[in-house]
């Protein structure tokens, strides 16, 4: 019996005449031309496999042109397994020790990038990420794949002979077929389930998506919060259900909180958890108070030695010691170091850099993307249970997870 998954399809008159034309034949389909989808095509095509890559837009690459601010983050230098979430932490490395930040670098430099390394081992280019998308495109010519754009209302079926696919460009049979779907973030590129259900439909099980790398909200109690909106300092920013913590900026917003600090651990907040902010780490903000005077003055111009003014200000006041004596300043400056946030919410996939959850990855090998029951069935990129850290590790684990996959079609 065959397994089915699929798209809406609404065929018109135009699309009822493609499907009334033969099958074509590849070795290899690729869903999804993003950056995993992109890689996987140019390796598996240049090893002299006939592969055809289907993408629902009008447009390949549509979410590397706009990372980065528009100059692409496509790797990091200081990429390593502990940099990326997964039920099962293990299974990133094999397809990570494999194709490095280094390989990748090659391909942008045989290309002739110019690129630069921005903090913390971000490599970005230095003028536009159509430079990445290009590189793509010209090795993906390089091994004479076939896009096909606008191929709506795909549907996917299995029998003896190999993979079924029918959309709204004709009917594709193959031997081999890699799902490079992506996540649901930033819905208006395209964003869909669609990759979720397809596992699902050939037995996979998937861990429930979630917005990653995403702002957190404040409310109630905490509202006034958002009165400093545009208010930006050094923190350390954890949770109170793990021993993971960012050093990196907070952005104060008009519906809660953001900036690089706040997107890292937002992959791993969970409802209900505080987010838990030092605001001085490695410094002790009321060593002035302890040494001098003791009043709500001095407190004041201790935090503003620290901290942005009008953040000093309301720390001020929501933070003020319970009285002058030693004790009760050292909790005020613990609490200042161990601030307890409690977020509502995310902004939610709209929002998202990425997706966490995804194809659980107990059903695939680890060294190839194969499903472990389906033979010739690929799942990479987004779509799986791995998700990087905020700064190009995104990008490395689609370069990294395309060439395995691609390596063995």
């Amino acid at each position: 019996m065959s397994r089915l998954a699929r798209f809406p399809l609404t065929p018109d008159t135009h699309t009822r005449a493609l499907m009334t034309t033969p099958p074509r034949q590849f070795d290899v389909i690729v869903l999804g031309a993003g950056a995993a989808g992109l890689m996987c095509a140019a390796v598996a095509g240049q090893r002299g496999r006939r592969v055809a890559l289907l993408e629902r837009g009008s447009l390949p690459g549509r979410k590397i042109l706009i990372s980065g601010g528009g100059r692409c983050n496509f790797t990091n230098i200081h990429c390593e397994p502990s940099r990326f979430l997964s039920n099962n932490p293990h299974f990133a490395k094999s397809a990570l020790a494999l194709y490095t930040p280094a390989h990748f670098l090659e391909l942008v430099q045989k290309h002739g990038v110019p690129y630069h390394e921005k903090t913390l081992g971000q490599l970005f280019c230095d003028h536009s990420a159509h430079a990445i998308l290009d590189l793509l495109l010209a090795e993906c010519e390089k091994g004479r794949v076939e896009h096909v754009s606008d191929a709506h209302g795909i549907r996917v079926e299995r029998d003896g002979s190999g993979f079924r696919v029918e959309c709204a460009k004709g009917e594709f049979l193959s031997d081999s077929l890699v799902v490079a779907t992506g996540g649901l973030s930033i819905p208006k590129l395209g964003a869909t389930s669609f990759g979720y259900d397809l596992a699902r439909q050939f037995g996979l099980a998937v861990v429930e998506p979630r917005p990653a790398l995403v702002p957190l909200l404040l409310g109630g109690d905490e509202a006034a919060w958002t009165q400093l909106a545009g208010v930006s300092t050094l923190v350390r920013a954890g949770t109170a259900g793990t021993k993971t913590s960012f050093v990196e900026k907070l952005l104060v917003t008009h519906r809660g909180l953001s900036g690089p600090a706040i997107l890292q651990i937002s992959s791993y907040w969970r409802a209900g958890e505080p987010v838990v902010v030092d605001f001085a780490p490695d410094r002790e903000i009321l060593r002035a108070v302890f040494e001098g005077r003791r009043d709500q003055a001095a407190l004041l111009k201790a935090l503003r030695e620290h901290l942005p003014q009008r953040l000093a200000e309301h720390m001020a006041q929501i933070a003020a010691p319970k009285g002058w004596t030693n004790a009760a300043l050292e909790v005020a400056e613990r609490n200042l170091h161990r601030w307890p946030l409690h977020p509502t919410g995310t902004e939610g996939f709209l929002k998202a850099e990425v997706t966490a959850g995804g194809v659980d990855t107990d059903g695939l090998l680890a060294r190839t993307m194969e499903a472990r029951a389906d033979p010739g069935l690929y799942f990479i990129g987004e779509v799986v249970d791995v998700t990087g850290h905020l700064g190009g590790f995104n990008f490395q684990w689609a370069w990294a997870s395309a060439v395995a996959a691609g390596k063995a079609v």
